[in-house]
């Protein structure tokens, strides 16, 4: 039994890798609303943290933030803004750096940490409380909002400000209620969704 939940396992964070793939490399995964490109990549993530727990969340985070260093690297939403999510992409004189792999992947990592700890924590609510799984999904995205706009504004704020034309508080207001809220809300929507099921299944 204990190797068959591990091949289980395997075939589930498998299935959700290939999806966020998807979601990484195709249009289905991203939405181009507000300054920065809206993406569906955090919810493989979420689900994944929900399901085998804060490790396996965390793990499928630093896939998803080399999935987009990749794709801010070779085929930017935003050429524009590469140079803040990739050292390898420069926009005349706003060069990219070791800040841009720190905004690209660490927030992506806690993205399943975060929500695999909050699910975890919440058990007291019950294994299938809708509740539970939407709180998870919710605050899991919006880490990767808070710290992608955060370290935006601490590494890239006057760069970032200057390239799109407006000043920075305004973008990032702007940013949170076009994009971060939006996502947020589809993630409590989907975690339990699709978290509630795959619990049953494996029980």
């Amino acid at each position: 039994m204990q190797r068959k939940g591990k091949i289980l396992g395997m075939v589930q964070f498998s299935i959700l890798l290939a999806l966020l793939a998807v979601f990484c490399f195709t249009p289905l995964g991203q939405i181009p609303v507000g300054p920065v490109v809206a993406t569906l990549a955090m919810l493989p993530v979420i689900v994944t943290a929900i399901a085998m727990g804060p490790a396996a969340g965390s793990i499928m985070g630093g896939f998803a933030g080399l999935f987009s260093l990749v794709v801010w690297t070779f085929m930017p939403p935003n050429p524009a803004l590469a140079f803040i999510f990739s050292p390898f992409y420069s926009l005349e004189e706003h060069q990219g750096g070791m800040e841009s792999l720190l905004i690209c992947i660490i927030p992506r990592i806690l993205v399943g940490t975060v929500a695999g700890l909050v699910h975890r924590l919440l058990k007291k609510l019950g294994e299938n409380n809708p509740v539970r799984y939407a709180l998870a999904g919710a605050l899991g995205s919006l880490t990767n909002t808070v710290l992608v706009l955060g370290g935006i504004w601490l590494f890239f704020g006057d760069q970032y400000a200057t390239v799109l034309g407006a000043p920075l508080l305004s973008i990032i207001g702007l940013t949170v209620l076009t994009n971060g809220l939006p996502e947020a809300v589809v993630s409590a929507i989907v975690a339990p969704a699709v978290g509630i099921p795959l619990a049953k299944i494996k029980k």
